[in-house]
């Protein structure tokens, strides 16, 4: 663990509020996006995250530190989230869903955007991805950051779990494997799929301004 974990299950230990307080702040937008994966109301969801809590609560003092506090949450969080599909009735695992959206997507990067087999270039960009020569208040402007939320948003639940936990919480790949149950292959299909449709996005948007 890093000593900010250290201090962290410290604190939680001694059973100090604000930590925890800081703690929920941080972590339950991305808790509350991966259990939308496993059950689709929103209020159910968010049962599902306050029992997670409940459980760090009570696990705490077991917690061993082999892997990090981060994957340890979700792994709690994912295992509440599965038993409360079950009852539902759904028990489909997130790595199916992966591969089911994975075989039944058309191409991430529209076929015509290549130049054709017969072609001499066959292969190469015909329309390469636009170049964005734009200043950078505009980059950092909030109504470009509400249109990459609006993208993620839109992509299917999958894509959209792994982009926002890797581009958007910073995880590692590692980690998203780990906690999602995800092949390295998947997880990297998953991405370069969510990516590819939120710079298609950004593409429109920048056309169109």
């Amino acid at each position: 663990m890093s000593p900010a974990e250290e201090r962290l299950l410290r604190s939680l230990r001694e059973g100090e509020e604000q930590a925890f307080a800081e703690l929920v702040s941080t972590f339950t937008p991305a808790l509350l996006r991966v259990a939308r994966i496993y059950v689709r109301d929103r209020a159910v969801a968010e049962e599902v995250v306050q029992e997670t809590w409940l459980s760090v609560l009570r696990g705490i003092d077991r917690f061993e530190g082999r892997a990090s506090f981060r994957t340890w949450l979700f792994r709690i969080l994912t295992n509440v989230a599965k038993t409360r599909a079950g009852r539902e009735g759904r028990t489909v695992p997130f790595s199916a869903l992966a591969r089911q959206t994975e075989d039944e997507e058309s191409p991430s990067v529209a076929p015509d955007r290549f130049s054709p087999a017969t072609d001499r270039w066959g292969g190469h960009w015909a329309s390469p991805p636009s170049q964005w020569d734009l200043p950078e208040s505009r980059l950092l402007s909030s109504e470009l950051r509400m249109r990459i939320g609006e993208a993620i948003e839109s992509l299917p639940a999958t894509q959209r779990t792994v982009i926002s936990l890797r581009d958007v919480e910073g995880w590692s790949a590692e980690e998203v494997c780990n906690v999602l149950e995800l092949s390295e292959t998947n997880q990297r299909v998953l991405l370069h799929r969510a990516r590819s449709k939120v710079r298609r996005e950004l593409e429109d948007y920048f056309g169109k301004a």
